[in-house]
């Protein structure tokens, strides 16, 4: 499968190769004027040529540009250089080309010419006298003489049989291996270079086993063009073939074992073969093909049970087999076992260009004037070589004003053939996945996929997760970076398939995108209940509607309704009581529809609304199937209500409500809700209890006139990050304990945070930013943390200005970070239990911007990295080991004071198993530690006034 022959263009169909004396005007003539007789297009030498030693340039390209070279061996064509010249350059063509060699033995024994007996014996030996110094060119001519022996080939001896019988039987097998080869593949394609010798690199014609290779994207890109061609490409190489085009139609038309029977009539020659089932086909198969090299290619399955009749499994065929599947669905060839496979992508823009132009007007070079219409298709067709075709072939020699026109009326209603090719794969869904199909190519094309299913499980009323699945695997859709995707004119094949359900009346169709129909629907009032989905785009219309707010009380049928425009200015009258899905921006009025009772309603989102109240929610009713509330971004409501009535609410949002002042006591106890989102309500004061025991995620920043956390009524175990930005609460409260799987909490901007009573205990990291009151951080305060629970591994405490005291530092603490804490004087870490048989965890100790700090003390032995920087009061280190260690108790290795200011004189006891010491800016004493440990090598880096000494002990 070499790469240099993809260019297969073969010139001659047969190469003749002979003794022009022994059977030019007997045999070989005979048989040339057959095969021209049949329209097998000969190469011979003209008989006038003078030959000389060597064959010439022409003659070498002649037998390139063969397809199959006929080796006619008579008594004397040993005797020929020239001939034997030729033999090696057709066999050294059979691995380069893929050229195949059919020999001929005429009157000749096939053992004397592979052991070079009797004529060609002597006709060596006669080279060997001439040729003494080239002993080479001998060697190559007996390997070439041995090697086509060894070929099946025919055998001539007069009497046998009567020759013009003999010439008949070269006729049919010439005739055979020629018909049985090349497919039509149109000679104007473009970008299939590329994506053939993907396919071959992936049929590996090295490996002697049986391989399945699969080929699969949307209808139109090209696949049964790429099985073709690599088909073409490679047939040489195996002993039976077959290409068994349009499986998925001829199965459904004619049955599988119509199929079989193709196979075998294709394969073996046996037409008139009996098969009673599927299951008596497939042993005659296996039979009958296990022991052949066989290239199969089967195209357009789109079923199983299409795979499993004709090419159950590799067991089935002989070594070196290959077998191509081209299919629209990726999971069939998981469910296949088929691990190799290529996915076929579109044309790049460059490709799409070249084959547009070619396509409409057979030249590559088109007028400039046409350049612009020529990108609008491109555009179009997004790469879809099907499309570009169709197209280009329709507007052959259309004026621009034409093409225009035409691609305007594209752009509205698909071509049907294009359309046709496409639907395939939409008509083999299921009726629950055409429908999942339609609402994302109709309304959700490029929103992300968490979203959709969202959305798509609330208005179905079931799990899109597989129906999903189904349409990546058959190429209809993908998900690239959590986003679903569509090809464009798959997007326009599934709109297309709406549009016909009412091509005329919008309000007849089952969903509505289109802003114009949505608008001509809701203005002129011929909403029906065949409309189930409607979804109006902010970006894509910003006219103002004229409407009298009554167009949706005939849609009783209505699931999911969602505006993200504000160009309704006007609410409406009536809300149908079927929706599921109401998601409103901008909604203009300042309360829902008095008759509206949404008992089916699952999500409600009015975000940026002008709603005031939410009576629709104080009623008595019991909304058992919400999930969804969000009005964030809502300025005129005043208070969240009373939410009993809707007990299974599971997310909950109203974020940037600035006028929000109350909310409800009945939100802290819906037991359901896992998300609570309340950031940015900038006038809310106070929060109520909370007891949300299945609450995940609780936000409550941004909230600036908040003054106190809510209290914390029960254990809440799934809320485990909290983070509180600029609030003005107080303190925290010691429920706040309550939140026993609480892993990581941080305060910032909390200016008028004065203490902390309580933290939760399995907390891990714990943060306080920019809290300009708290005075004072003593952990040995906390009850939670008892000596039996220490977890808490990251301590980071910033910008706190007015903090003058860190105490009680837990053991359990790998990370103390202690940043622009301009108030610190002194940090005490001897007041620890540091010289226990507990032993103290505290890895990294970083002090830094803490401009007031004079002296730090008593840093404990587990110590690995001690960074001090910008601290310019400090005048006292002590890193002294108790006396009761060695210096191998220390692990400490980098020490960093950099930019301490002129106060730092002194850093007492640096351990010899120190690895860096760095004081950049600091002016200090201190001698080189002695004593290292034995074989270590210690770099101090000793920067004093910016002066670099670097020492090395031993």
């Amino acid at each position: 499968m070499s790469s240099s022959s993809i260019s297969y263009g073969w010139k001659y169909d047969v190469f003749l190769s002979f003794r022009g004396s022994d059977t030019r005007h007997g045999f070989t003539g005979h048989l040339y004027k057959a095969l021209l007789d049949r329209g097998i297009y000969t190469f011979i030498d003209n008989e006038e040529l003078q030959r000389g030693e060597e064959i010439t340039p022409s003659l070498v390209k002649a037998i390139e540009d063969s397809r199959i070279g006929i080796l006619v061996f008579s008594k004397n064509y040993a005797s020929s250089t020239f001939c034997l010249d030729e033999l090696v350059h057709i066999l050294a063509c059979v691995k380069e080309k893929g050229t195949m060699v059919l020999p001929v033995f005429y009157e000749v024994d096939p053992s004397d010419v592979r052991h070079q007996r009797g004529s060609y014996e002597e006709a060596l030996n006669k080279h060997k006298e001439k040729f003494n110094d080239d002993k080479e060119k001998l060697q190559k001519w007996r390997i070439a003489l041995r090697q086509a022996a060894n070929l099946s080939g025919y055998h001539f001896k007069h009497g046998n049989e009567n020759e013009y019988d003999f010439v008949g039987k070269i006729i049919k097998e010439v005739s055979r291996r020629i018909s049985r080869t090349h497919l039509h593949v149109a000679n104007n394609l473009v970008g299939l270079e590329s994506r053939v010798l993907h396919v071959t690199s992936l049929l590996d014609d090295k490996y002697d086993g049986v391989l399945m290779v699969g080929i699969h994207g949307i209808g139109g890109v090209g696949k049964t063009t790429i099985a073709r061609e690599v088909y073409n490409l490679i047939a040489d190489q195996f002993e039976w073939l077959c290409f068994l085009d349009n499986v998925r139609e001829n199965s459904i038309k004619h049955g599988l074992v119509h199929l079989q029977k193709t196979l075998l009539s294709k394969t073996i020659g046996e037409s008139s073969i009996k098969l009673g089932s599927v299951h008596e086909g497939i042993p005659i198969i296996k039979h009958r093909f296990h022991l052949k090299k066989v290239l199969l290619v089967v195209d357009d399955v789109d079923d199983l049970d299409q795979l499993q009749a004709i090419v159950g499994g590799t067991d089935w065929f002989g070594s070196g087999s290959r077998v191509i599947i081209t299919t629209r669905d990726k999971h069939l060839l998981t469910c296949h076992g088929v691990t190799s496979t290529y996915e076929v992508d579109g044309l790049n823009k460059e490709e799409a260009l070249k084959l547009l132009s070619g396509t409409a007007f057979k030249i590559d070079k088109v007028d400039p004037c046409y350049m612009r219409i020529l990108n609008r298709v491109v555009t179009y067709a997004s790469g879809l070589p099907l499309a570009l075709m169709v197209i280009g072939s329709n507007l052959f020699g259309k004026s621009i004003e034409e093409w225009e026109s035409s691609i305007d009326q594209y752009e509205r209603i698909p071509n049907k053939k294009i359309q046709d090719v496409l639907k395939v794969s939409f008509d083999s869904l299921e009726e629950d996945e055409q429908q999942i199909f339609l609402d994302i190519a109709c309304c959700f094309k490029g929103y992300a996929l968490t979203y959709v299913k969202e959305i798509l499980s609330t208005h179905h009323n079931f799990c899109p997760e597989y129906a999903i699945g189904v349409l990546i695997d058959k190429s209809l859709i993908k998900v690239d970076a959590d986003r679903v995707i569509l090809h464009d004119l798959i997007e326009d094949m599934g709109k297309e398939i709406v549009r016909q359900e009412s091509p005329r009346e919008p309000g007849k169709r089952s969903r509505l995108w289109f802003p114009d129909d949505i608008v001509e629907v809701l203005e002129e009032n011929k909403g029906t209940s065949r409309i189930q989905m409607i979804t109006l785009d902010y970006l894509k219309y910003e006219a103002a509607v004229e409407w009298d707010g009554v167009a949706f009380k005939e849609m009783n049928n209505l699931k999911t309704l969602i505006i993200r425009s504000g160009c309704l200015h006007e609410g409406p009258i009536h809300l149908p009581n079927s929706l599921r899905v109401l998601e409103w921006k901008v909604y203009p009025s300042p309360s829902l529809p008095i008759d509206f009772n949404p008992k089916k309603l699952v999500i409600l989102k009015f975000p940026y609304s002008c709603l005031m109240s939410l009576d629709v929610l104080k009623s008595k009713k019991i909304f058992l199937k919400m999930r969804v509330l969000n009005f964030n971004d809502c300025q005129y409501i005043r208070e969240i209500p009373d939410l009993y009535g809707v007990p299974n609410l599971q997310e909950l949002s109203f974020c940037n409500c600035e006028n929000l002042i109350k909310i409800h006591e009945s939100v802290g106890f819906l037991d359901k809700l896992k998300i609570l989102y309340a950031e940015g309500c900038s006038k809310l004061m106070s929060f109520p209890p909370i007891k949300l025991t299945s609450l995940e995620i609780l936000q409550l920043s941004y909230c600036h006139s908040l003054e106190s956390f809510p209290e914390v009524l029960g254990k809440m175990e799934n809320v485990t990050s909290l983070d509180i930005y600029g609030t003005v609460i107080k303190e925290l409260p010691f429920s706040i304990q309550n939140l026993t799987r609480l892993r990581r909490l941080e305060l910032v901007r909390c200016e008028n945070l004065e203490q902390i009573r309580g933290v939760p205990p399995n907390l891990e990291t714990f943060s306080v930013k920019d809290c300009s009151s708290l005075k004072d951080l003593d952990l040995t305060l906390l009850p939670s943390w008892t000596k039996e629970r220490h977890l808490l591994k990251e301590l980071r405490l910033h910008g706190n200005k007015n903090l003058q005291n860190i105490k009680g530092i837990q053991l359990s603490i790998e990370v103390l970070s202690v940043e622009y804490c301009t108030s610190l004087k002194d940090l005490d870490l001897t007041l620890l239990p540091s010289w226990t048989k507990e032993r103290h965890l505290l890895k990294e100790l970083h002090l830094h911007g803490n401009k007031n700090l004079q002296k730090i003390k008593g840093i404990p032995l587990s110590i690995e990295v001690l960074s001090v920087e910008y601290c310019t009061s400090l005048k006292d280190v002590d890193v002294t080991l108790p006396p009761a260690c060695t210096q191998e108790c220390c692990i400490l290795s980098t020490l960093f004071f950099d930019a301490c200011g002129m106060n730092l004189h002194e850093i007492h006891g640096i351990p010899s198993i120190i690895r860096t010491c760095s004081a950049r800016g600091c002016q200090y004493s201190t001698s080189v530690p002695t004593g290292m440990l034995l074989n270590k090598v210690a770099t101090f880096i000793c920067i004093l006034l910016d002066i670099i000494h670097v020492f090395h002990v031993t």
